[in-house]
């Protein structure tokens, strides 16, 4: 079975920990069954070189905003637009198959607001989301999501 690819960045370490579950759980799926698949990802970050990705791939990004609620008076981006960028460049973007997102649901209408901006930029399905650091109910669901994507 073909690897789940995915790409993301993490800013204060939420979502590099929920790949981390979200790895560790395939591993777990794949002992029981080998048809289940695993989980290979990629950490973008601002130092990172960009490069044409050869395989389909799911995209992790959290929401920080600096100014702005996203929706009547404008939207500023903060910290996460590597990843947009590196979506961007070449043909990547024609990979993206979906977009998952996280953030703090205290910011109501912003939570998950990068992801859903890139599922449009990008014209690929915004799959899912996750609050925070996720929990292990989330885990099962996004790689369940994933493996049937």
């Amino acid at each position: 079975m073909t690897p789940i690819k995915i790409l993301f960045i993490s800013i204060e370490g939420n979502t590099r920990s929920f790949i981390k579950d979200l790895t560790k759980y395939a591993v777990g799926m794949h002992d029981q069954d080998s048809s289940n698949p695993l989980v290979i990802s990629k950490e973008i970050s601002d130092q990172s070189d960009f490069e044409d990705e050869s395989d389909p791939f799911f995209a992790f990004v959290p929401t920080y905003l600096d100014g702005g609620n996203g929706i009547d008076n404008g939207v500023k981006e903060l910290m996460t637009n590597t990843l947009g960028e590196y979506i961007a460049y070449g043909k990547n973007a024609s990979l993206c198959h979906g977009i998952v997102g996280s953030g703090n649901k205290n910011f109501n209408e912003q939570y998950c607001l990068t992801a859903k901006r890139y599922a449009s930029q990008f014209n690929v399905p915004f799959l899912a989301d996750y609050e925070l650091r996720g929990t292990g109910r989330d885990v099962e669901r996004i790689y369940k999501l994933l493996a049937k994507s």
